[in-house]
Parts: C-alpha cells; structure tokens; sequence
C-alpha cells in the first residue's frame, strides 16, 4: 500500500481526518514534544524571525514555533486543503499565523523571504525530497536556517521477540504513511547537495512509556487495518491484533522505539 501522504492533496476528509488525530496525538506527546524543543533551538532564530513549516498538517508543530520568543510570522504550507482548514482552525488565535496551500516541491513563496524553513516528518514522505530542499534554499535569505527532522523509521519496532505479530501491524503501518523510510539515512548528503552549509546532526531514541502508549498504539491499530484492508489477514486476525496491543498497554508491558535524526544547516 503506498503512503497516503503522496496522494494527501486529493484526499478527503474520510482519508485525512483520522490523520488529523494521529498528528496532534504526536505533536503532544512529551518524548515527541522534547526532540522538536531540541532541534528548533539549533535554529537560533533571529529576533522577528519569519518561519516556513512545510508540509505542516493541521499545524501543532507551526503553532509550537509561532509561540516561541522573538518569532514574529510563521507560515504552514501544505498541500491538503482538509489539512489546511484544519490547520487555520486550529491555529486561528495564533497571533502571526497562517496556513496556505501548496507543494513541498513548488513552494507558493518569494524568494529571500525567510529567516527559517522547517520540515517536520515531512521529506520522508516526499517523491524528490531535493526538490523540496532546493524550495528551501530558495525562499531562505543569505544565512537563513534549514531545519529538517524526520524519522529514521527502518528502526520502527514494538516487537518483544522473534515473530512478534505486532511488528508485522508496524511495518504495515510504515507502508501506508512513509514514502521512503531510510530517507534520514541520506539526508546529510542531500542538504549538501542542495547547497547548503554543514549541517548540525542529532540522533534522538523515542521510546513510547508502557502506561502512556498513545500514538504508538495507534500506528499498530493503522497498520492492523492496513493488513486487512491488503487480505493478508481477516476481520478477527485484525480485532485480534488490536486487542493484543491494549492488553500489552493495560498490563504495562507494550513496548514502542522509533530513532529520529535532526539536521540543522544555514544557506551561504
């Protein structure tokens, strides 16, 4: 099944809403919450620093920035109008918040006009990601900031062993949501090439705790879905699956790891 986020701008609500849910869920877990503060300090924004988030969503990530000290504007881009309404929803008593339409590959922006372009879990999802990099560059000032943090999701485990039947609903899950699951793995290479100066790397482990398992246990409930949606298992191997996943989170023994890398760079 391919990643539903490269097909996002024709999607429609039935496809993006559940999404929707999912996204917000992340954004606030604290684990989740601690790795965006780390890397978009790396930044070192200006004072009245203007931000581009692309590939925003329903926008958590974009209100997170627009909060911070000193930014004074910051606009989401993303090509779903369900996520864009949503977003503008959301975001709406934001001072100095905006969301609009647009591709990660042909950014509706000017030229020069930012202090600061982010990719949050974004370029993983994205046929081209140098493109969306060369966008970046273009609509950055001289010595503007790149920030791109995604997951290094070739290492997505909830296994507690061999043949694990829970990882198979991990692995479904990653089929559907990413495009390119060993992108990070090249993405100093790639902001290289793109033309920008060495970047600043980190590694983060994110580990979903036993007694608050939210997003992770929704990423194996999507991919319980996605493996009877694909006939590789019927309705009761799904409820069954499912069912697994909450006894493990009910009894405190359900386990979620995913590896994030952060790399942060400025234009020449």
């Amino acid at each position: 099944m391919p990643d539903v986020y490269t097909s996002i701008a024709t999607a429609g609500v039935d496809v993006v809403g559940p999404l929707i849910e999912i996204l917000e869920l992340r954004a606030a877990d604290p684990g989740q919450r601690a790795m965006r503060e780390r890397y978009l300090a790396d930044l070192e924004l200006p004072p009245g620093a203007r931000v581009a988030e692309v590939g925003c969503g329903p926008g958590p990530v974009a209100r997170a920035i627009a909060r911070l000290d000193g930014v004074s504007e910051v606009v989401g881009v993303d090509p779903s109008p369900v996520f864009v309404a949503a977003a503008r929803e959301r975001g709406g008593d934001v001072p100095g918040l905006r969301f609009v339409e647009g591709d990660a590959r042909d950014l509706p922006l000017d030229d020069g006009d930012f202090d600061a372009v982010v990719f949050h879990t974004t370029l993983c999802h994205v046929p081209e990601p140098e493109r969306a990099l060369a966008e970046a560059l273009r609509v950055l000032r001289p010595g503007g900031r790149l920030a791109v943090f995604d997951g290094d999701y070739a290492t997505a485990t909830c296994a507690l062993g061999d043949a694990d039947p829970l990882q198979a609903c991990v692995e479904a899950a990653l089929e559907s949501l990413v495009h390119d699951r060993w992108f990070v793995r090249r993405l100093p290479a790639l902001v290289a090439a793109a033309g920008f100066g060495p970047a600043l790397l980190r590694g983060y482990s994110y580990v979903e705790a036993p007694t608050s398992a939210g997003y992770f246990l929704r990423l194996v409930e999507r991919g319980a879905d996605a493996l009877r949606a694909g006939r590789r298992v019927g309705d009761e191997a799904c409820a069954a699956l499912k069912a697994e996943a909450h006894r493990r989170s009910a009894e405190g023994t359900f386990f979620g790891h995913i590896a994030y890398v952060s790399a942060v760079a400025r234009k020449p």
